[in-house]
């Protein structure tokens, strides 16, 4: 009963960060803007981590499982 929202949070997490990732690296290989108004350097650095933390929650989420 109590992995229910464990699950349900890491599926969350690991599917936005992998989402993020994916798009990130897609806006590269078009050389499109990551963020419009922000230093693509930036950018790219931001949404690269927050990727990868949004992953690694996902990751700890199904551990509790």
């Amino acid at each position: 009963m109590e992995s229910g929202p464990a699950i349900f949070a890491g599926a969350a997490f690991a599917l936005f960060g992998a989402a993020l990732l994916v798009w990130t690296g897609a806006r590269l290989l078009h050389r499109a803007p990551v963020a419009h108004g922000v230093g693509p350097v930036a950018a790219v650095a931001f949404t690269t981590v927050s990727g990868v933390i949004f992953l690694a929650l996902g990751v700890w989420c199904f551990s509790r499982v």
